[in-house]
């Protein structure tokens, strides 16, 4: 094993086409213990297994999907979604409204290499220090709010922002170019203007205004929640995995669903249980297990390895994994304007007003949030601005899409231990397997900041001569957060500050999971950097002999 430090890019071997040379060719034994197994392929999964690669692990990445390539997605909306969502089998309960309206889809992650990275929109702010430290800054707890400060803060992570940002190509930092705006932007800008914001632009944004890092730059084709055919948005897909692959350290398996987390007599994990794509049971040794499956199936994970001195799943001695289930506080506002504004075309995310992402306590509620644009295609809009929804508002609404400009609100959610993934023993998954529910209710400081939100997201757009406002519920999310939090007390979360489990010394988590609270800024940014810390610690130990 080489010595050589991890570079945050790695080189990509000449001729490799984007999102194809990720299928390595190699394939380690199912019984070395010598390698690092990582399952999932996604922001989190697929960059700790690049950093690994290029410090000389070997990894073996085991991804529950297919492997699609840009060649294989689908330029139409339904179809696309139904092509890379994970759809397995999946419960809800709770008062959250749509877990009434979409009983079958609690949350839109992607199920295929490269994970939800292929969908994310790619907007790119960092965590500020005081979101480190929600259970200081508000006072010491919220009523029915399980709120901890984070084990690390902005200092800590600072440095791998950084390093996340350049292999990402991170526009408006470090030198990139900004993304040019579109319509739907210039809309929201003029409106923040109006209403007295100023911190607004067409980024922080992870998709190329110009030629970076062997992607090209954005077509400008307004749709890359579906696969970005381009490849000019970052993803693992396009980016690290082939990087990793380019090593000759990565084994990658698609259609890999791992099913357990196995332990050795002294209590250390010592390799996973999978079903492979033809529907046989494999057994993958490792020397350290990084589990990266979305906060949803990280925990289910976990707790389906429950074992002797684990009984109540691994890792879960201070009974939290599943726990603090968070989404952000999500909303939209799509506003009717007399002439066409056209949404649909340019980035879709490429736009964020700021001004009310910091803790006000004057507001009435704590946290703060982002307004983002935000388009969705006729179909999605038809199927989300109002869940169930008919009669003449609707039909105006969908009547007037071509005048339409819309923006997404993003902010931060409190984490509660009764919003919770748990095993539902009465429906199981295509391998017999308990579904996981996903319980889920809003925080009264939720719905105040959503209120809130809602009425300046309208102002804004009535300052720019808006016709009429249609505010929506939340989506099925795609920020799935916390259900194997940070913690610096075992007994107060599930992983340490390296995301190492308490319980098992070499068993990681290495997603969104480990969020401690939520923040309001969109998460990628904050999974990658803490991949990319992951990564130098673990291959640290895996030298020193420590681990």
């Amino acid at each position: 094993m080489s010595g050589r430090s991890g570079a945050s890019n790695g080189a990509s071997a000449p001729g490799q086409k984007l999102g194809q040379a990720a299928q390595s060719g190699n394939h380690f034994p199912h019984d070395d213990n010598d390698v690092v197994v990582v399952v999932g392929s996604g922001a989190g999964g697929g960059t700790i297994a690049n950093e690994l690669c290029q410090q000389g692990v070997r990894v073996v990445v085991l991804e529950a999907g297919p492997h699609l390539t840009a060649d294989d997605y689908h330029q139409d909306e339904w179809p696309a979604f139904n092509q890379m969502a994970w759809l397995d089998a999946r419960t809800t309960s709770g008062s959250w409204r749509v877990a009434k309206d979409f009983p079958h889809l609690p949350a839109w992650t992607v199920k295929a290499v490269g994970g939800t990275s292929t969908h994310w929109a790619g907007a790119c702010p960092r965590f500020k220090e005081y979101e480190f430290r929600a259970r200081e800054t508000y006072g010491g707890g919220i009523d029915g709010a399980n709120l901890l400060d984070w084990p690390i803060g902005l200092d800590d992570l600072a440095p791998y922002y950084d390093k996340a940002e350049v292999k990402m190509g991170v526009t408006h930092v470090h030198g990139r170019k900004p993304l040019p705006a579109n319509n739907n932007y210039t809309v929201m800008a003029n409106g923040a203007k109006g209403v007295g914001y100023t911190d607004v632009a067409t980024g922080p944004y992870a998709t190329n205004a110009e030629e970076y890092d062997g992607r090209p730059a954005t077509a400008q084709d307004g749709f890359n929640f579906q696969g970005d055919k381009q490849g000019s948005k970052w993803s693992t897909l396009v980016s690290d995995l082939p990087k990793a692959a380019a090593t000759g350290n990565l084994d990658l398996r698609p259609d890999s669903h791992v099913v357990q987390v196995t332990l050795d007599a002294a209590g250390r994990a010592n390799g996973v249980v999978y079903v492979d794509g033809d529907g046989g049971l494999q057994r993958q040794a490792a020397k350290a297990v990084c589990v990266a499956g979305n906060a949803i199936e990280s925990a289910r994970l976990l707790l389906l390895s429950a074992c002797r001195g684990h009984e109540d799943g691994l890792a879960n001695s201070s009974g939290q994994v599943g726990r603090n289930y968070m989404r952000h506080l999500t909303a939209s506002v799509y506003a009717r304007f007399p002439k066409p504004v056209n949404m649909y075309r340019g980035e879709t995310m490429a736009g964020v007003v700021a001004d009310e992402s910091a803790h006000d306590d004057g507001r009435g509620f704590a946290g703060g949030y982002y307004m983002e644009t935000l388009s969705l295609g006729v179909p999605f809009l038809a199927a989300f601005v109002d869940p169930g929804g008919w009669g003449p508002d609707f039909t105006a609404t969908m009547d007037a899409y071509a005048n339409t400009a819309g923006m997404w609100i993003v902010g931060e959610d409190m984490p509660q231990e009764t919003n919770r993934v748990t095993l539902n023993r009465d429906v199981s998954d295509q391998h017999g397997l308990p579904a996981p529910n996903v319980h889920f209710d809003d925080h009264a400081n939720d719905v105040a900041m959503r209120e809130y939100a809602w009425r300046k997201g309208r102002e804004l757009y009535e300052s720019v001569g808006a016709q009429a406002a249609t505010k929506t519920p939340p989506y099925p999310s795609t920020h799935n957060l916390g259900t194997c939090r940070m913690s610096a007390r075992p007994q107060d979360g599930v992983v340490n500050e390296w995301g190492q489990a308490h319980d098992v010394p070499n068993l990681f988590v290495s997603d969104g999971s480990v969020f401690t609270t939520g923040a309001a800024a969109n998460p990628t940014l904050t999974i990658v950097a803490l991949a990319i810390r992951q990564a130098e610690h673990l291959g640290g130990r895996i030298r020193s002999g420590t681990l």
